[in-house]
């Protein structure tokens, strides 16, 4: 049964039928095979995929990014990042990837940083003197810090898939999140000083402390999410909500950038990506308690331990399969159905959940920037106004950036482990 599931579904990919869809008609192809199941069971395991009291927080971040956007508060964030180390050559673009990152702290959704950072960097960066499709490459990698930084939807998709703490891993999102930062800041600077560009990107930024005022607000917000977290006033799933709460008020009555009818096009949007993110999660569900009942779990667990005889080689296979699976499956499809299966596998080489976790999830993210289903390609396009070809080639240096950090958050766990030891012991 299992291998008809498989091959239907990749027949399913091949006729451009979508993901969620794809993977749901597998499952009842395998229902229908099986003999011993009715389509009943479908209906339940929907069910059950979805009554998961994590999942409330995916709706309300993805709101709460929307809500950033609209309100004026993502605006500030890129004044402040301009501030910081905008006065440099090459300033405006580690400006982006810095306020990636602080926009990251709430959103917890890498296209939605693409569109709300990105219609306001990208022209800047343009303006400034730097091409158009390295601005676009640029915008998309940066945005990919979404999903890991914490909170993070994939990251609340793995733990609800795993029975893993999503608070363990939301904190083991930070070291990962500073190093590939980090690493793309220290690229696009050393790009900008070989060619030439921004030389001018100190031209029209606010001083410091100004830009500080000014976004206060919008920087506290992250602070009182994570902070909150963490101090234990609220778990995760509440956070979402009162992360829509603070950008309600904020938006409407301090930076009055809100307004109902505003409100109006923000909520349609969101219930939309949700509505896509759940519709995902609940075939994915239905797929995955088939594989489980035909006993693939325990089959691959033997499989890659007869493949693999150390943990470093089962990591390096595994970054290169999920590198290959995220260039076509979505990222939320690929947790859902990918991480109750080799978590346990990963653990019996000694692969702390957590690490695991924020390795796969930083893998399946390239998929995002990555040709030919990069969701956050695809928005970068969109956002600058270019065909997707011409991205390609200003692309791969960031990729090659990224790789080069998921080996190093891969083999040095202490990256993804030090602040998760540093709060849960």
């Amino acid at each position: 049964m299992s291998q008809l599931m498989v091959i239907s579904m990749l027949v399913f990919f091949g006729l451009s039928i979508p993901v969620a869809v794809s993977i749901g008609l597998a499952s009842i192809t395998g229902v229908l095979y099986d003999g011993h199941l009715t389509l009943l069971v479908i209906a339940q395991q929907i069910f059950a995929s979805l009554d998961k009291y994590p999942l409330v927080a995916v709706p309300f971040f993805i709101l709460a990014g929307n809500l950033m956007e609209a309100g004026g508060i993502s605006e500030r964030m890129v004044d402040f990042a301009k501030s910081v180390v905008g006065g440099m050559q090459g300033g405006l673009a580690c400006s982006c990837v810095l306020t990636c990152m602080i926009f990251a702290a709430v959103a917890g959704s890498s296209v939605a940083t693409t569109f709300a950072v990105g219609a306001i960097l990208i022209p800047a960066m343009v303006k400034h003197g730097y091409p158009k499709p390295f601005a676009a490459s640029l915008q998309a990698s940066a945005a990919e810090l979404g999903v890991i930084i914490p909170p993070s939807i994939p990251m609340i998709l793995f733990a609800v898939s795993t029975d893993t703490s999503v608070g363990e891993l939301f904190i083991a999102g930070i070291g990962p999140g500073i190093v590939i930062s980090g690493a793309l800041m220290l690229y696009v600077w050393l790009y900008a000083r070989r060619h030439g560009y921004g030389k001018r990107d100190g031209e029209g930024r606010l001083a410091l402390w100004p830009a500080f005022k000014r976004a206060w607000l919008a920087l506290l917000m992250p602070l009182i999410i994570l902070g909150g977290i963490y101090g234990g006033v609220f778990t995760p799933t509440e956070a979402s909500a009162v992360a829509v709460v603070y950008a309600l008020v904020v938006g409407f009555a301090i930076y009055r950038r809100l307004t109902i009818k505003s409100l109006s096009a923000v909520l349609h949007r969101s219930i939309i990506s949700t509505a896509v993110i759940m519709f995902v999660i609940a075939n994915a569900g239905v797929f995955g308690f088939l594989l489980n009942r035909a006993g693939v779990p325990t089959a691959l667990g033997e499989w890659l331990g007869t493949v693999f005889h150390d943990k470093y080689a089962f990591l390096l296979g595994i970054n290169a399969a999920l590198f290959i699976i995220g260039m076509f499956i979505e990222t939320s499809a690929s947790i859902v159905v990918l991480a109750p299966l080799l978590l346990p596998v990963a653990m019996q080489f000694g692969v702390d959940p957590a690490h695991f976790g924020v390795i796969m999830v930083v893998n399946l993210a390239l998929g995002m920037v990555t040709p030919p289903f990069g969701v956050n390609l695809f928005a970068a396009c969109a956002v600058a106004d270019l065909p997707i070809e011409r991205l390609i080639r200003p692309l791969l240096p960031f990729v090659g950036v990224v790789v080069a950090c998921l080996m190093l958050i891969t083999y040095v766990p202490e990256i993804t482990l030090f602040f998760k030891q540093l709060v849960y012991g």
